[in-house]
């Protein structure tokens, strides 16, 4: 009882190897993919590669600016090694490298699903640990903010910095790495079906290395779930705070845009993948679309927008 829509058998001598023509989108990476026509799943791919590409190229600047505070050719911030003293901007770091691991990694998946089985097995494999990795540092983002908010100051925590990298790349690692060397073939070619063929050959097929999985897929999403939930009481938290200084003169403005860079950071709108049934299906895969492979580019704006309102004597104080 197969389909064999979109798919097609080559017999050779003494194989017999199955080609099907399919389109992936970001969206993928948390649900499955709901019935879609062609033309939608086109849509979605286009957007995803376009985002995802500036996206990165946003992410690398940014890190590469940031970066450039570790060396010894003069940053163009003036207080820039002092910036770097606070965990704050460390943990910035870490975000925007492993959101450059996710788009990077979704970026090959397609080119490399053409490949061996092996290599398309390690593509899927690097990117189920950016995607990981993504939502730990995320997390790692909300727990620090929910320091800074209890204590404001003086906040000490012994080798704070690398239990959060133990946690944030370290644990993703180490589980995508056991499943790939005992269970390897969690890992493969994903396809996605549409509701109807693909005659048209005009629209450029492409696979996915993704997870072949479906308990896999469940326990990605659990993990995201909780990660979600997170940082989104950590977000109400912080709403909370800043609508009890919306009184002062000309705060509620800056007040809320921070709210726009915390949920950036955050990743509070990989939520959306929760939303996707019934009339909020078709929407929904077009917002998770754009909102999360632009999150490196919001991310890095968020980040020129800081910096240049900052003062050099308040630096530290704003990056949190």
């Amino acid at each position: 009882s197969w389909s064999r829509e979109g798919c097609k058998a080559m017999h050779g001598e003494g194989t017999i190897i199955c080609h099907c023509d399919h389109l992936t989108y970001f969206a993928v990476l948390l649900l499955p993919a709901g019935t879609l026509s062609l033309a939608q799943l086109a849509s979605l791919t286009r957007i995803s590669i376009i985002s995802c590409s500036l996206s990165a190229a946003a992410t690398l600047c940014t890190l590469q600016h940031q970066l450039c505070c570790f060396s010894s050719t003069p940053c163009p911030l003036p207080s820039c090694r002092q910036q770097l003293r606070d965990n704050t901007t460390r943990i910035h770091m870490h975000l925007l490298a492993a959101l450059l691991l996710l788009n990077c990694s979704f970026l090959l998946s397609t080119p490399l699903a053409a490949s061996t089985e092996g290599v398309c097995q390690v593509t899927a494999a690097l990117l189920h640990a950016g995607l990981l990795c993504t939502l730990a540092w995320m997390a790692a983002e909300a727990f620090h903010l929910l320091l800074l908010l209890v204590k404001v100051y003086n906040i000490y925590i012994q080798h704070y910095l690398l239990k959060l990298c133990l946690f944030a790349w370290g644990l993703p690692t180490l589980t995508v790495a056991a499943v790939f060397v005992f269970k390897r073939e969690t890992y493969g070619y994903h396809a996605i079906s549409t509701s109807e063929g693909y005659n048209n050959m005009t629209i450029v097929p492409s696979a996915r290395c993704w997870l072949t999985s479906l308990p896999a897929h469940y326990a990605t999403l659990c993990y995201a779930s909780l990660i979600l939930l997170f940082n989104m009481l950590v977000l109400g938290r912080v709403v909370t705070i800043l609508r009890r200084i919306q009184q002062q003169k000309g705060q509620a403005r800056k007040d809320w845009a921070t709210v726009l860079g915390l949920t950036c950071l955050l990743g509070t709108t990989w939520g959306l993948a929760f939303f996707s049934f019934g009339i909020f299906l078709i929407p929904q895969l077009y917002l998770f679309t754009i909102l999360n492979f632009l999150q490196g580019l919001f991310i890095c704006l968020w980040y020129v927008t800081v910096h240049r309102q900052s003062k050099p004597s308040s630096v530290s104080n704003t990056s949190r």
